[in-house]
C-alpha cells in the first residue's frame, strides 16, 4: 500500500512538471526525497516484528505503542547511508533550508547517526551534544525524521492491520499505535465523515474522536474549533488549552484522489496561517505526553 501511495504521488508529481514546464522548489526537494526514502524501502527486508496476537492485545489495552526501540530491527549500515543521502537532498536546496553545515557533508558523516542519537529522536529525548555541534536541532530532527521514515513504514505495513479500529473499543488515542508518534495530518473518511489521524513519522492511520485534541485530550467543545476553506475541503483544527493545531482533509469534498503524504507539502500555507495566530504543530512522542 505504502509503495502504491509512493508511485502515485511521483506519477502525479511528473504529470504536474509536465504540465507547468517545472515544479515549485519545494515539490522538486520532496521528490527526490521521496525517491531517496522509496529506494531505502526497496533495500529493506519486510520486518517480522514477531508479536503474539496476545502481546498485541495486551499493548493495546495498556496504550503501548506495538514497536518501542528496542524493538527496531535496523540495518545500521542502511541507516547511516540513508542519512548520507537525505543530508545531500537537502545540502542542494540551500533556498529552502539554508546552508547544510560542512560537518554533514564530508566523508564519513553517516557515521555521526548513533544508536544514541536514533533512540533519542525516536523517544523525544535530547539529541546528543556530539551530533548537534554547530547543527540547528530543529534541522538535526527533520534530518533524522527523514532518513528513519522508510525503516518505520516498513513496521507500520507489517502491524497495522493488528490494531483495532472498531469505533466502540479500538484505539482511540492521539499518538500512533504503532511507533507511538505525533499525527501531523487529519482527514474525514467519505463514508461517514469520522476523523483519522495520520503519524507524522510512519503514516500509520487511526480512527479518533471528531470532538477531542489529539495532543492534549481536551474536550471542552468551548475551547476546541476549527477553521475551513471555501470550497471545505481543508480544516485546521486548533485547540485553545494546549494551543496546538491540526491540519485536515475532508475527503467527501474532494473531487479526485487525495495522496495524504502530498498534502502535507500541498497545505504548508495553512502551516503558515495557523502559526501567525498563535498556534503550533505539537510533534512529541507518546512516551513524552504521558
Amino acid at each position: 500500500m505504502i509503495e502504491n501511495t509512493t508511485s502515485k504521488i511521483l506519477k502525479k508529481l511528473a504529470e504536474l512538471e509536465k504540465e507547468e514546464g517545472s515544479l515549485p522548489l519545494l515539490l522538486e526537494f520532496y521528490r527526490e526525497l521521496l525517491q531517496i526514502q522509496s529506494g531505502a524501502q526497496k533495500r529493506l527486508d519486510k520486518p517480522e516484528p514477531g508479536l503474539s496476537t496476545e502481546t498485541i492485545r495486551q499493548q493495546m489495552q495498556n496504550g503501548l505503542p506495538l514497536v518501542g526501540f528496542d524493538g527496531l530491527a535496523l540495518d545500521w549500515t542502511l541507516v547511516q547511508d540513508v542519512f548520507v543521502e537525505v543530508i545531500a537532498a537537502f545540502s542542494r536546496y540551500q533556498q529552502l533550508f539554508g546552508e547544510t553545515p560542512k560537518r554533514l557533508i564530508k566523508p564519513g558523516a553517516g557515521r555521526l547517526l548513533t544508536k544514541k542519537a536514533v533512540k533519542a529522536w525516536f523517544n523525544g529525548n535530547e539529541l546528543p551534544p556530539t551530533l548537534l555541534e554547530g547543527v540547528r536541532e530543529n534541522f538535526m530532527q527533520t534530518l533524522i525524521q527523514a532518513t528513519l521514515q522508510p525503516f518505520l513504514t516498513g513496521y507500520a505495513q507489517a502491524l497495522i492491520s493488528s490494531v483495532d479500529q472498531s469505533f466502540m473499543e479500538g484505539w482511540r488515542r492521539g499518538y500512533c499505535p504503532i511507533c507511538g508518534g505525533s499525527p501531523d495530518l487529519a482527514f474525514l473518511e467519505k463514508e461517514y465523515g469520522a476523523r483519522w489521524l495520520l503519524c507524522s513519522r510512519c503514516d500509520a492511520e487511526w480512527l479518533f474522536q471528531r470532538l477531542e485534541c489529539p495532543y492534549c485530550g481536551n474536550q471542552q467543545q468551548n475551547t476546541l474549533a476549527f477553521f475551513t476553506d471555501d470550497k471545505e475541503l481543508y480544516r485546521l483544527y486548533i485547540c485553545e488549552q494546549c494551543k496546538c493545531y491540526l491540519k485536515a482533509i475532508d475527503l467527501r469534498k474532494a473531487e479526485s484522489e487525495i495522496l495524504l503524504p502530498l498534502e502535507r507539502f500541498y497545505t504548508l500555507d495553512i502551516d503558515s496561517q495557523a502559526r501567525e495566530y498563535g498556534y503550533n504543530l505539537c510533534q512529541k512522542p507518546a512516551v513524552m505526553r504521558k
